[in-house]
């Protein structure tokens, strides 16, 4: 089970300098902790240099042991700014267990008034930071941070990238010795690119030993301050004693980035393929987003007011882990959106209707911090959504509902990206190392790369037409606002869920009917909604009047959400069907053996669909993956949760039970 994540807790000595009281150490030296990060960290590792050299659209990746208040983070940064080419990338990774609390970072950023340019950003996007990988993305895209909260030793094995320098920071190796080991070494040999550089304010023996004998050419080099000697070196390679780390299987192995132009089309615009085109354009691709209705997030993603609602298990399972990175990076999105238009982080109730309901929450109160979740009785649930409630529940305060149309919209707006709106998709052909989409007469678009992102839609072409996803509708009913009725505060969920007013409407739904294709909304399934609300409230029905309101005459629409028989996304690269089958047909006979065979993949072709009922949390981090993997940078996602998602995933089932 995933331990409970708790934020650092700290002491303030009489200069207002923070100090753990976990390890009983300093966050940064007394006498100058700015002047100290530059020459061990920045210097040691030839930043200042490297950064120049960048190409245009190069990338520098730095990983960290210990975040703790940011310190090195923004100083790498600042100088980046400082020596960086404008389209080069800054791509940072620090794993972090105790991350400080928004309130503390911000009093020991206050510190550093030299830093501020770069602080501010990065308490404007410290939200929702939460056990996992959490993505932030800084600097209009020109630099992305990736934390990654827990023990070092459970994160960094999940981490798939390769580094270029690392800062072997964390609190001193007699106060925190389990950030000094041969077994954490190893990690970061495993992760670093050929030739990586790495630096440490330590210079104790067998620290150095250690990284010795992990690969890393260690030496002792002189000080600053009170640190007699420190420790920079480089990596030379894996050792020829130690195993080798296992690769990764050939069907969820990376295929190669394409080389050559950095020009990619998406077909739908709704959130999947709107976050699939902004994480290409910050990375400085050109998009074109074909979409066949009038204009974006017509579909699915259209309705007024979507749910930040996290469903989660105690066990940390795949879907659990992707949730709550999600959750994270779409809640810092919402940032740069208008509250109470766009959004609202008004929290989510999940009523608990019954003992299974009460049973579950309980066990998920155990097993996350109260900044994520908390169980509310009854009084205080009525007290947060100001309204008579049946029961009490579990309250998620980050949570809220928003506008997916103004989400798709933002992601939508990088000058980089092309909308094609009334460019409706019937056929994809490969020719000359190129994507065409093709509606029947004429070649709409054509790119090197191509992004499925048109939930079910995709079906429709043949190298998606065997995934497994299923549409299910949905329909929402808007209910005006009254004067009693806009007093409720925040989103409340039972079966269905009702929320707080937007544009003087609130939104009540959403229906589920797996058999119908007809998206005409019906009176039947507004009385259903109807139905829903009194289960969640039967004081917001009068406040709403809603048993006289007539379900023929109820404002609503319908849509299909997308989902897959694992209720996982499908996100990730696409190989040739019969070919795939082929390649691994002996797993049908032996499921464990691994077949070097390489991966028929479709060079470029990419699919980011299936999200469900949670489009909102999984689609746009989706959209940081498939960059991810198109740039070979670090995954946003442990490789684990990547895999799980991954397309493949159906076809190597198939092929193991022999059903293929």
């Amino acid at each position: 089970m995933t331990p409970i994540q708790h934020h650092a807790q700290l002491d303030w000595d009489d200069q207002g300098r923070p100090r753990s009281r976990a390890f009983n150490d300093v966050y940064f030296s007394d006498q100058s902790g700015l002047e100290e990060t530059r020459y061990v960290f920045l210097e040691q590792n030839n930043l200042a240099e490297r950064f120049a050299a960048l190409a245009d659209n190069g990338r520098l990746v730095i990983g960290e042991t210990g975040f703790g208040t940011g310190l090195n983070f923004l100083c790498a940064w600042q100088l980046f700014e400082q020596c960086a080419p404008a389209g080069a990338r800054l791509h940072f990774v620090s794993v972090e267990k105790f991350p400080l609390s928004p309130e503390d970072l911000r009093r020991a950023l206050a510190l550093w008034p030299e830093l501020k340019a770069q602080a501010d950003q990065l308490l404007g996007q410290y939200v929702a930071i939460h056990q996992g990988f959490q993505r932030m993305i800084l600097a209009n895209g020109r630099v992305t941070l990736t934390l990654l909260i827990g023990d070092a030793l459970e994160q960094l094995p999940q981490l798939d990238g390769h580094i270029d320098a690392w800062f072997l920071d964390g609190f001193a190796p007699a106060k925190n010795p389990e950030m000094w080991t041969a077994e954490l070494f190893a990690e970061l040999a495993r992760l670093a690119a050929p030739g990586a550089t790495l630096s440490t304010f330590t210079s104790t023996g067998w620290v150095r030993r250690l990284l010795n004998a992990a690969g890393f050419k260690m030496k002792r080099t002189p000080g600053i301050g009170h640190k007699w000697e420190i420790l920079r070196g480089v990596f030379l390679g894996w050792p020829d004693q130690a195993p080798k780390p296992a690769p990764a299987k050939p069907w969820y192995a990376r295929p190669t980035p394409p080389a050559g132009e950095r020009r990619a089309l998406v077909i739908g615009g709704g959130l999947a393929g709107c976050a699939s085109a902004a994480s290409l354009a910050a990375r400085g691709w050109q998009v074109t987003l074909l979409e066949r209705h009038a204009g974006l997030a017509e579909e699915a993603s259209g309705n007024p007011q979507g749910v930040l609602y996290l469903k989660l298990s105690a066990h940390g399972t795949a879907l659990s882990q992707m949730i709550l990175s999600g959750f994270g990076y779409t809640r810092r999105l919402l940032e740069h959106l208008q509250r109470g238009l766009d959004w609202d982080g008004c929290g989510v109730l999940q009523l608990a209707f019954d003992a299974k309901e009460a049973e579950r929450q309980a066990r998920l109160a155990e097993a996350f911090p109260a900044s994520l979740l908390k169980i509310l009785d009854r009084d205080e649930a009525e007290a947060q959504s100001s309204i008579g409630l049946p029961s009490g529940g579990l309250f998620y305060p980050e949570g809220g509902w928003v506008h997916p149309p103004a989400l798709c919209r933002r992601q939508a707006s990088d000058p980089a990206i092309t909308l094609q709106p009334h460019h409706e998709v019937l056929e994809l052909r490969r020719i000359d190392g190129q994507w065409q989409a093709w509606d029947g007469e004429r070649c709409l678009a054509s790119a090197p790369v191509a992004i499925l992102a048109s939930a079910a839609e995709i079906k429709r072409f043949e190298p998606a037409a065997e995934l497994p996803l299923k549409r299910i509708r949905g329909q929402i009913t808007r209910l005006p606002q009254t004067a009693r009725s806009q007093s409720l505060a925040t989103v409340v969920c039972a079966e269905g869920y009702v929320a707080p007013p937007r544009l003087g409407e609130h939104t009540l739904g959403a229906s589920f009917d797996f058999h119908s294709d007809d998206l005409t909304p019906t009176a039947a399934e507004h009385a259903g909604n109807l139905q829903m609300l009194e289960e969640i409230s039967q004081d917001l029905v009068e406040r709403l009047d809603a048993r006289a309101l007539d379900p023929e005459h109820l404002e609503g629409r319908a849509a299909f959400r997308c989902t897959s028989p694992d209720y996982l996304p499908i996100v990730g690269p696409l190989a040739e069907h019969p070919a795939f089958i082929e390649a691994y047909s002996a797993l049908a006979k032996d499921a464990r053996q691994v077949p070097d065979t390489p991966c028929p993949w479709l060079d470029g072709l990419y699919v980011n669909s299936g999200h469900g009922s949670r489009g909102l949390i999984t689609a746009p981090l989706s959209g940081e993956l498939i960059a991810a993997w198109l740039e070979n940078e670090p995954l946003p996602l442990p490789r684990s949760v990547a895999e799980a998602c991954h397309p493949n995933r159906f076809a190597l089932r198939a092929v193991i039970r022999g059903k293929a």
